[in-house]
């Protein structure tokens, strides 16, 4: 919000390098799937010695209906605990430590999770429990002190309070934009990436997502939702890269219900139709995200 003293300075988050916007201006593509697969792919990066592999966390700003604890199998979770300065501390699993307001929510009656505890909130509340997600959460290790090298934060849908508030208030170093093929889906895209330009956040390219099914009979692609060329005319549109077509592959949605990220998933596990495709794919996407916040 605009104050007296002039325009709204920009800041880093506390120990955090980078930081990565995934969002799509539609809800319903997978964007919430593809950012915590994406952060793991960022975390494994190939060229780094395993010793070496960059500290990647997971933000979830979607304050009404968060899908990081499901995705990372951390419903059950408990509160998470305070630093000795007030500050949160992320829950880690797999690994990779996370943080979503679905952790902070209280647990429905009779229930040991806060899945079906919903948000009812107004504009001001929601962006003050931003504002304490962004910059009052301590990515710092508990054993070394290290920083986050690249924080993943998953976009809620749309371009209303949430967006705009971490477009104001945050440095945010690039936004990789996720669609389905659908023109509905591209609309809504157009929206999200005009909204990241106004606000001064580089966009790293556009993902679209579940392209393709691959029939495990024939291995002929089947493009259920349409062509991709819209999606590539939207791209070009706006000058800014494609960075991947990733399959439509069942797993995906398995191992999401499951709390294990697809990226994570065994070669055999990963052996149906398009799987060996998508992680590919994936890792490609990782490593032109890397080449972007290198520069």
């Amino acid at each position: 919000m605009p104050r007296k003293g002039g325009p709204i300075q920009k800041r880093s988050l506390p120990h955090v390098k980078k930081v990565l916007a995934v969002a799509s201006g539609k809800g319903g593509v997978g964007k919430s799937t593809v950012a915590v697969n994406l952060a793991f792919s960022l975390a494994l990066h190939a060229e780094n010695a395993p010793r070496q592999r960059p500290r990647v966390g997971v933000l979830d700003l979607d304050i009404f209906g968060p899908s990081i604890p499901k995705l990372m199998a951390l419903e059950n979770a408990e509160e998470p605990e305070l630093t000795d300065a007030g500050a949160i501390r992320p829950i880690v699993n797999h690994g990779l430590p996370c943080m979503s307001m679905g952790f902070l929510l209280p647990k429905a009656p009779g229930s040991d999770s806060s899945a079906d505890t919903p948000v009812v909130w107004r504009g001001l509340m929601v962006q003050k429990a931003v504002q304490q997600l962004l910059f009052d959460v301590d990515w710092r290790d508990p054993a070394s002190g290290a920083e986050l090298d690249v924080l993943v934060i998953d976009m809620p849908p749309g371009t209303g309070d949430v967006p705009l508030t971490l477009g104001q208030l945050v440095n945010v170093d690039g936004a990789v934009i996720v669609s389905t093929p659908q023109d509905v889906a591209l609309t809504d895209v157009r929206k999200g990436v005009t909204m990241f330009q106004k606000v001064s956040v580089p966009i790293v390219g556009l993902l679209l997502n579940e392209s393709h099914f691959i029939c495990p009979s024939c291995s002929s692609p089947h493009e259920l939702f349409g062509s991709p060329a819209s999606f590539r005319a939207t791209a070009a549109r706006f000058g800014v890269d494609v960075l991947g077509e990733l399959p439509l592959v069942p797993g995906v949605s398995h191992g999401g219900d499951r709390g294990v990220p697809y990226t994570l998933s065994s070669a055999q596990e990963a052996g149906e139709a398009g799987g060996k495709q998508w992680k590919e794919t994936m890792a490609g996407v990782a490593n032109k995200v890397w080449q972007f916040l290198s520069r």
